[in-house]
């Protein structure tokens, strides 16, 4: 019986190893408490795949994680614009704004893992084999 192989954008969302997509990228699967929302094993369970590279791998996920944050302020002002109209005039802009910052902190959580994950996708490939071992 042939196992159907998970696609790369739930395997994400699902913050799973990126060798294998059946692990756990983190040791907790919620963010809360906030102190362990990146706690991560040394290891996969699945494929042994190291989570962590090399020493300060995940210095660059602040690009990453930069990049989103650029990505959801324009969305908000973009949709704010469609539906609402913006201009300095009635204030719009600044309540589009504050939409936009108050979704960004609420979502920074979020955030950070997301961007690791992201991150480890560039760097690790898949292997059909390493869910299987």
């Amino acid at each position: 019986m042939q196992t159907k192989e998970k696609g790369i954008l739930s395997s994400i969302f699902q913050m799973k190893c990126p060798k294998c997509r059946t692990g756990n990228m983190f040791s907790t699967p919620s963010i809360f408490p906030l102190k362990d929302l990146l706690k991560m094993p040394e290891r996969c369970t699945t494929c042994s795949q190291k989570m962590e590279i090399e020493v300060g791998f995940y210095y660059g996920t602040g690009y990453v994680s930069y990049a989103l944050t650029l990505l959801i302020l324009a969305l908000v002002f973009v949709f704010y614009g469609l539906f609402f109209g913006l201009s300095y005039k009635n204030n719009s802009v600044f309540i589009a704004l504050g939409i936009a910052i108050s979704l960004v902190v609420l979502l920074q959580p979020w955030l950070m893992r997301i961007s690791r994950v992201l991150y480890l996708y560039l760097f690790v490939k898949y292997d059909k084999q390493a869910s299987k071992e």
